[in-house]
């Protein structure tokens, strides 16, 4: 069916109306280079309005369960309604849409796709020789406008906002957070063995410390203090504080024995270093996480897997919305009976099978030694199959 059809019957169409401004400018283009440029922009708003509006509706329906289920405990401990709005749910929102984010995209692809197919405006834009190929060019460019704010608010703004969101669940919520460690030992810098028998993260101090020193695996240098205490607002990091202190220096057969009330010192380690929470990972933003693992690996520490499986999952969840959405818009292109409810479902079966597997990944990265970055890319790379077994039946 042609496009002189299509305008007899009445059908109002994004090419038909780039035929009407064509006519009325004088211009030297053609039909099909005035169509192609308009199209793009229709389907760019198409694709990110429906986005907005997917994350919107979901998150919205989120906060009202989320706030039904926890409103006793909110009231129970007297949660106010300014750390409720702007400590829990400023952050709430940002976190949850990013995390779902290759459900929106899939489910904003199905939605508006469909509607155009069934309006018979895929048709349209096939007829004026339009490869399915080239009408693919403006849904990859919004994929790649949300695949770029996805992976800045993920990398840098969000995790900041869940320190604070997972404070205010730690103090109205009931959520414990763990603030204590026992029995900490770790290398601080090579052949420097730290000791702290017992630490408490909310003072940022530590009892029972020890600090040994070896050289060619002979003990040069021994310190024990009582108390080391982390100090908050010097102007360098790793300084510390030790309190009743002794320090042993042998050399060869001679040994020297210092000791203090009071002892200023430079430790390379940090708070961070010795207390493990859950979901921690999540509040370090990709650059800390980086320094955070190499710093991790110096030390022979092999509590790092699910750090580095958050950072690789960071760039792949990018990623995805390319791969889903030509999956979405190879599926719902063409028309047929039933509309799109078919599509979306299938679209809603997809994306959540992707979110399941990216969390089975992550399991078997930490629990089976599975490589972090190919447990983070898993989910892409079977996707990337199906989307171009979708690309291949796709109309053209």
């Amino acid at each position: 069916m042609n496009i002189r059809a299509l305008a007899q019957k009445g059908i109002k169409t994004p090419l038909q109306v780039a035929l009407r401004q064509g006519r009325r400018m004088k211009s030297m283009f053609t039909l099909r280079h005035l169509g192609v440029k308009l199209l793009d922009w229709y389907i760019i708003k198409k694709f990110i309005g429906t986005y907005i509006y997917a994350i919107a509706l979901i998150i919205s329906i989120a906060i009202v369960f989320d706030f039904n289920e926890h409103m006793s405990k909110f009231a129970t401990n007297h949660a106010p309604w300014r750390a409720l709005v702007f400590d829990y749910y400023a952050n709430f929102v940002p976190y949850f849409a990013n995390l779902f984010s290759p459900l929106f995209v899939f489910i904003a692809v199905i939605f508006f796709t469909s509607k155009l197919a069934g309006n018979s405006e895929i048709i349209a834009m096939l007829a004026s020789g339009t490869s399915f190929k080239r009408l693919l060019r403006p849904y990859m460019l919004s994929a790649a406008l949300i695949a770029i704010v996805n992976f800045y608010l993920g990398a840098y703004v969000i995790p900041q906002g869940t320190v604070i969101r997972q404070n205010f669940e730690a103090q109205y919520k009931n959520s414990k957070k763990i603030t204590t460690a026992q029995n900490v030992q770790l290398q601080v810098a090579p052949g420097v063995i730290a000791y702290i028998q017992t630490y408490d993260n909310v003072l940022k101090r530590g009892y029972g410390f020890s600090l040994d020193k070896f050289e060619k695996k002979k003990v040069v240098s021994h310190m024990t203090a009582n108390i080391i205490q982390y100090d908050t607002i010097a102007d360098e990091r790793y300084h510390w504080k030790a309190y009743n202190y002794k320090v042993r220096t042998l050399k060869g057969l001679r040994e020297h024995i210092e000791t203090g009330s009071e002892l200023d010192t430079l430790i390379m380690m940090e708070p961070m270093d010795l207390v493990f929470s859950k979901g921690q990972q999540e509040t370090y933003t990709s650059p800390e996480l980086l320094r955070y693992i190499s710093k991790q690996k110096d030390r022979g520490s092999q509590n790092v897997v699910q750090y580095e499986v958050e950072y690789h999952k960071r760039i792949a969840t990018s990623f995805a919305s390319f791969i889903l959405t030509i999956i979405g818009a190879s599926l719902s292109s063409r028309k047929r009976k039933g509309g799109m409810g078919l599509y979306l479902g299938i679209g809603l079966a997809l994306s959540f099978t992707y979110i399941l597997l990216q969390t089975i990944s992550a399991t078997f990265a930490i629990n089976a030694g599975t490589p972090p970055m190919l447990a983070a890319w898993i989910p892409n790379l079977l996707y990337a199959v199906i989307a171009y077994f979708c690309y291949r039946q796709s109309p053209n």
